[in-house]
């Protein structure tokens, strides 16, 4: 049996999120700083004092959730933790995995999806798109609500996060059709989520083109840890193949669920977030109940995990 690793993405990042490590290891800084140099505003700054509103900008989240990502498997090397037999990431995740698998160099990553986020901004205007999330429906008849809400614009079921809780993005009007729809279909809930970009669906592909001609020019390594990615739930070496499932991640859903459930069918029994917060842990644990689940989330939970080889 072995272990995964698993980082998350955008809506995991918070003010002072990597406080406490920073508290015990001064040397995650370092990680910002590395980014700070490709970047140019501080970002170590605006992760510890914000505002919230600058650092929840879709262009300073994902550097600073790539960052941290980045930073906490670093600790998690220092520590001699067990080295994992598969890496994943969910949606912008996916960067911190590639470059944890050492494919993508961490400058290079960090401009790229601070360009990621630009150009997913650029894509939709603002208040033009949206994202919801539907808890309680099965994944077909969120697809069948998202068919019955599109008319002649856009809504999608775009992340498969776990059994039971489907995000769907799209036009901002279709998706608060679809929400009317999501309950009486039964839905517990269906919300609106507070983003400002609709991840996933068709109305990135304009950012996907500017993403791609981006990738065209970097270089990228063989994997020294396979990474499943969202888009296929495959491990490729080839870098061509990555950088087209990475083009395609951003207007192709997030296959979690498939993605936890093939690591697990090799024989992966055990799954850390690594990372800030608990999101990734809170739907795995829904996905696979048979699997051991943690966060990284502190010192006392890296050092607990890190001994448990």
């Amino acid at each position: 049996m072995s272990l995964a690793l698993v980082f998350p993405g955008q809506g995991s990042q918070s003010i002072g999120m990597l406080n406490a490590f920073y508290d015990n290891y001064p040397q995650v800084k370092s990680v910002f700083d590395e980014a700070s140099s490709v970047l140019d505003y501080d970002l170590w700054e605006i992760v510890t004092s914000g505002p919230e509103e600058k650092l929840n900008s879709t262009d300073i989240t994902q550097p600073a959730m790539l960052a941290s990502g980045v930073a906490v498997w670093n600790l998690w090397n220092e520590k001699n933790g067990e080295q994992p037999a598969f890496l994943a990431g969910h949606s912008l995740g996916e960067y911190s995995a590639l470059v944890c698998a050492g494919v993508i160099e961490f400058k290079d990553a960090i401009k790229l999806v601070s360009s990621r986020g630009k150009y997913m901004q650029e894509a939709v205007p603002k208040g033009t798109g949206a994202m919801a999330a539907i808890l309680g429906l099965d994944d077909d008849i969120v697809r069948e609500v998202c068919v019955a809400s599109s008319s002649n614009e856009t809504v999608e079921a775009v992340n498969f996060n776990s059994p039971g809780q489907v995000v769907i993005a799209g036009h901002t009007a279709a998706v608060e059709k679809a929400i009317d729809i999501a309950k009486e279909k039964g839905a517990k809930r269906a919300i609106m989520l507070p983003v400002s970009v609709p991840s996933h669906c068709q109305l990135m592909k304009p950012a996907a083109e500017k993403l791609a001609a981006d990738l065209s020019t970097i270089t990228f390594s063989n994997p020294t840890i396979p990474v499943v990615n969202n888009v296929d739930v495959k491990t490729e070496t080839a870098a061509d193949a990555i950088k087209s499932a990475l083009v395609r991640q951003l207007y192709q859903p997030v296959r979690w669920v498939e993605v936890i459930q093939a690591m697990a069918s090799q024989n992966v029994d055990r799954v850390l977030e690594c990372g800030p917060g608990k999101v990734l842990w809170g739907l795995n644990k829904r996905i696979d109940k048979s699997l051991t689940h943690a966060a990284l989330v502190d010192p006392a939970a890296l050092d607990s995990q890190a001994a448990n080889n």
